[in-house]
């Protein structure tokens, strides 16, 4: 029988943020790997991700396997590479002897996820294995739900950005119709600043990080003159409503 590696969405950070049928896999899983970012020696830096610290509170300890990913490295791609080779080997061991691997993603497994790599090189060194995932809530619906910022209503689209793909692709988004999420925009706050106030976009906006963590922070997108945030910090720039209700059927 193929053995199968299992996408698991564990949400934002917040634990009880995980799904029912999310924890049930990570359970039912013969090992649970969680992505660990590299020192610059490329060998595990010993930091606990927010992935690893969700999945403790639902497996014991020893069935969590921390495996290394480039995950902080964006301009050496020979290095980015050779990292994600020696993570897909390791995990593909994994499977040589397990039937069932779980691999614990923050947010969703198919929303600018570590897994999408993993489980292409993974089928490239094991043909056959199914790969199954299993959705999370994204750091988008937690901030939503924390801010009471509304992602949508009636036919508004909604637009998600990776700031990480630069400022001027947020403000082509900010330009246009509904409601506008940026990821990973923390090393860019001033610029994404910048471009909310250019497009009359910032009095609505908000930006949280670290979302329910002891550490969280939810603020008007206004503080964003401050400098640098978290990395991981998430922005919604809710589209322009008129206030009446089902304006936008």
């Amino acid at each position: 029988m193929s053995s199968r590696l299992i996408g698991v969405g564990v949400g934002p950070g917040d634990p009880e943020l995980v799904t029912v049928k999310g924890v049930g896999a990570l359970r039912a899983a013969d090992v649970v790997v969680v992505p660990v970012m590299a020192a610059p020696d490329g060998r595990d830096g010993g930091e606990r991700g927010r992935a690893e610290a969700t999945v403790l509170h639902y497996v014991p300890e020893e069935k969590v396997v921390r495996v290394v990913f480039a995950l902080n490295e964006r301009s050496d791609r020979a290095r980015r590479e050779a990292a994600w080779d020696a993570a897909g080997e390791r995990v593909a061991g994994l499977l040589r002897r397990h039937a069932a691997v779980a691999f614990a993603t923050i947010g969703d497994p198919n929303v600018y996820s570590t897994f999408t790599y993993l489980a292409q090189t993974v089928q490239r060194l094991l043909p056959g294995t199914v790969v199954e995932t299993v959705p999370g809530i994204t750091a988008m619906q937690d901030l939503a739900a924390r801010s009471g910022a509304v992602l949508t209503e009636g036919t508004e689209p909604l637009t998600l950005v990776p700031v990480t793909a630069g400022a001027t692709v947020l403000k082509d988004a900010l330009g246009g119709p509904g409601t506008v999420v940026a990821y990973k925009f923390g090393r860019q706050a001033r610029e994404v600043a910048e471009a909310l106030r250019e497009t009359g976009r910032i009095d609505d906006a908000v930006w949280g990080s670290a979302l329910g963590l002891p550490e969280e922070s939810i603020r008007p997108a206004a503080d964003l003159e401050d400098g640098a945030l978290p990395y991981l910090s998430t922005l919604i720039a809710p589209a322009r409503r008129d206030g009446t209700r089902g304006g936008k059927l």
